[in-house]
């Protein structure tokens, strides 16, 4: 008699990164301003600074996915990461119309990169420029994994807001993020950095792991700052 095959599936290397961020994750999960801006209750100045500062961050991300991109093994791993990039670039554009219009506080002075923002954004740059190929695509992975995460849990409120005004910009934001088609760039995301861990030398692998550990500490500290800046130091 022939034995059962077996249906486990394999763990894959992106869950252990995962896994490796358990503590991390719940500490963003229980941020203030993740609650207030899934009830809608953000107060409209702190949901400001957080687009500014993600218009901000957005330009040094699409740098870094350029980068990577030219670093890829393959023209078609070139290409997710190259459009990768092209999608920011149109996100931050995105930002500006919002930062631009009549919903949210008029600013008078220009926005400035705060310490967690400059800090994420030379970090990662910094990695896909100097890092092997595996290790920078583990830096970049946390901002599209973390973001359709925190949107799954943010959606069900944010529906009920919508349902009460159409056009809140938390509502809408939130749903920007909670599709399928964003779903689907994550995996494939996940899916590239599994394949780069699998070519990888297990130094490297532990080096993957550190730098998702350290990707994914700026995403807390850049989600908390909107709430709770931390300001630069004045020098007199």
């Amino acid at each position: 008699m022939n034995a059962p095959s077996s249906s486990v599936n394999p763990v894959r290397h992106t869950d252990r990164l995962w896994d490796a961020t358990a503590d991390l994750r719940a500490a963003i999960d229980d941020l203030k301003f993740l609650r207030l801006l899934g009830d809608g209750t953000l107060p409209l100045d702190a949901f400001r600074t957080y687009i500014e500062q993600d218009h901000l961050y957005l330009e040094g991300y699409a740098k870094a996915l350029s980068l990577l991109a030219s670093k890829a093994p393959d023209a078609a791993t070139a290409a997710f990461w190259a459009t990768s990039a092209a999608s920011a670039v149109e996100e931050a554009s995105l930002h500006e119309s919002l930062l631009s219009g009549d919903a949210l506080p008029r600013s008078d002075s220009s926005a400035e990169h705060s310490p967690a923002c400059l800090g994420y954004t030379s970090y990662l740059i910094a990695s896909a420029a100097t890092e092997p190929y595996a290790v920078a695509a583990a830096a970049i992975l946390p901002c599209f994994w973390i973001y359709a995460d925190v949107a799954v849990r943010l959606a069900g409120a944010a529906r009920e807001v919508l349902q009460a005004d159409p056009e809140h910009p938390y509502a809408r934001w939130v749903s920007t993020y909670d599709s399928d088609e964003f779903r689907a760039v994550v995996d494939g995301a996940r899916t590239l950095v599994d394949t780069a861990a699998a070519a990888a030398t297990d130094a490297d692998r532990a080096s993957m792991t550190q730098a998702f550990r350290v990707a994914t500490r700026y995403e807390l500290m850049f989600w908390d700052t909107a709430l709770t800046p931390t300001p630069w130091p004045v020098t007199l």
